[in-house]
């Protein structure tokens, strides 16, 4: 068995546990001490999958092909490896196989009770995650605010676990909100209290406490949590918001929460986030920046999106530039000129999603793009939109839709496997996860790639139409990725334009800040090329 490390949530929700276990996991990483992490989450859903976006932000979806939430894609991009199904649980997927089990009679007619039935179910994937990864150290992050009803067999079951596994194995981190009274000026610490009395109330004594705060948190506060607390005054450790979420780990290092964790848990490994400072210092200094436009009918909530801009981000990196987003409502578009909203952008993404609202003003983004020349990335559906939009303007096939959105099109350029003539192996309902992808030499995604055989992965019923690829092909756009057995596209791009490029994939799903995502890499690129065009286009006109 490996190291244990729980972390958990006081006083409000959203208040940083998924950063703060990211960063942990880097902090140790950094160390060489090998890791993996799992989400336990409470709400009765079986997965993310079909919530909407609106309600849990993005779904991250693994190479296995599971639908997670969104801090799995935090835990992969600070850590930099892969996860599995494993690391993903929710109260949905515990009760199911509970219930399920228990109508099979595998019980024997005994009576089903979240003690120990639910606790053990839980405990079984934990210890699962923990054999199969053969990692020293198992971070669990438990969603939701400690004393949520539907988190209480979590805690429970992390309360088993501490009791089952010798002392030094275990290791609670508590992060909790720290209120500012705008009225008197100063953070209180009553509400961490509280939280903290709530946990110790399930039979978990936090080891360390993170005191999370958007103003600066003096010692004086530090040290009257420890106090009431019951931790050590360098276990109780203030957690300022940073500038940027990749700041956190230098952060947490910086104030000795690696050396405590490593003395708790008897681990050995010297500090060394060298390539880490280095990238965080290319992100906080960049030498110029353009403005990328995301064009979706989730863009009022970021979170939807936000592995795209994490992506971004890591681009703009690579690129030594900062990325600015400007965030195009779908559904804008449709009753106003492009022009007035995305006019002097350098690049245009349209991410993946479902349905049809926003669907033309998706169409009208990717006009805007092919006949001006602006960098555009086709996300899953943006690769749909701009196969749509080529076959309507460009071939003339008025009409030309997903029969997604409609059915009954007279040029359905995008559909369902079983729709289309010809094919025999179908499948189910969803490709999810990675599928590999064979790249066409000589085309604009090759060049993006070091090799020539891809594994991307992937979330959608919907796929390009065989039947019309020959037309589409002969008119200018380039399929520059397929299976490798040619029958499926994956990766199609527009002759002629310098980066106009669709994904059946989502290669956000796969980008790192110290290792962006060649497609994200290059499509920012494009658009620094524009804007240097643009500047030095200005400077002749002035002259």
């Amino acid at each position: 068995m490996p190291k244990f490390i729980f972390v958990t949530g006081g006083v409000v929700s959203s208040v940083g546990k998924g950063i703060t276990t990211a960063s942990l996991g880097r902090i140790l990483k950094s160390r060489g001490i090998s890791v993996t992490i799992q989400k336990l989450d409470p709400y009765l859903n079986v997965d993310p999958g079909t919530m909407s976006p609106y309600q849990h932000g993005e779904v991250f979806v693994t190479t296995d092909g599971a639908e997670t939430d969104l801090d799995l894609g935090h835990y992969e991009r600070f850590v930099d490896q892969d996860l599995t199904q494993l690391s993903s649980v929710t109260s949905g997927q515990v009760y199911l196989s509970v219930l399920e089990r228990e109508r099979r009679g595998d019980y024997l007619g005994g009576t089903i009770q979240a003690v120990p039935h639910l606790t053990n179910e839980i405990k079984s994937r934990i210890y699962a995650l923990a054999q199969a990864s053969g990692a020293e150290v198992l971070i669990c992050e438990v969603g939701g605010t400690v004393g949520d009803i539907e988190g209480e067999t979590f805690i429970e079951a992390i309360r088993q676990i501490r009791h089952e596994q010798p002392r030094d194995t275990c290791l609670s981190v508590h992060v909790c909100f720290l209120p500012w009274v705008g009225a008197t000026g100063e953070l209180k610490t009553k509400p961490t209290q509280h939280s903290v009395r709530e946990l110790r109330s399930k039979g978990i004594q936090p080891d360390i406490i993170l005191l999370r705060s958007d103003h600066p948190v003096p010692q004086e506060i530090a040290d009257k949590v420890a106090l009431f607390c019951d931790t050590e005054p360098r276990a109780t450790i203030p957690m300022e918001t940073a500038r940027t979420i990749y700041e956190v780990p230098i952060l947490l290092e910086e104030k000795g929460m690696g050396d405590y964790v490593l003395e708790r848990l008897h681990l050995h490994g010297s500090r060394d986030l060298t390539e880490w400072r280095q990238m965080v210092d290319r992100l906080r200094h960049p030498s110029g920046a353009v403005e990328v436009a995301v064009v979706g009918k989730y863009v009022s909530l970021h979170d939807a999106y936000m592995s795209v801009k994490e992506s971004l981000a890591h681009a703009g990196i690579a690129n030594g530039v900062d990325v600015d987003i400007r965030w195009v409502h779908a559904e804008d578009l449709e009753t106003r000129p492009a022009e007035d909203l995305l006019e002097g952008v350098q690049g245009i993404i349209v991410p993946g999603g479902f349905g049809e609202r926003g669907w033309e003003g998706k169409i009208k983004a990717a006009t805007f793009a092919r006949t001006n020349n602006v960098p555009y990335l086709g996300l899953c559906l943006g690769m749909q939109v701009m196969v749509t939009e080529f076959a309507r303007n460009v071939c003339g096939m008025a009409g030309a839709n997903t029969t997604e959105v409609d059915p009954e099109s007279p040029y359905p350029v995008i559909s369902l496997l079983d729709e289309q003539e010809g094919v025999t192996n179908k499948g189910g309902t969803m490709r999810l996860g990675a599928y590999p992808c064979k790249l066409v030499p000589g085309t604009l995604a090759a060049g993006c790639y070091p090799d020539d055989l891809i594994q991307e992965r992937h979330r959608h019923r919907w796929e390009f139409n065989n039947f019309y690829r020959g037309i589409l092909e002969a008119a200018g756009l380039r399929v520059s990725g397929t299976s490798p057995d040619g029958s499926l596209v994956e990766i199609s791009e527009v002759a002629g334009h310098p980066f106009m490029l669709g994904t059946q994939f989502h290669p956000e799903l796969q980008s790192r800040p110290n290792r962006p995502h060649p497609l994200f890499r290059d499509f920012v690129g494009a658009a620094v090329a524009l804007g240097a065009v643009h500047s030095a286009d200005r400077v002749l006109r002035g002259r």
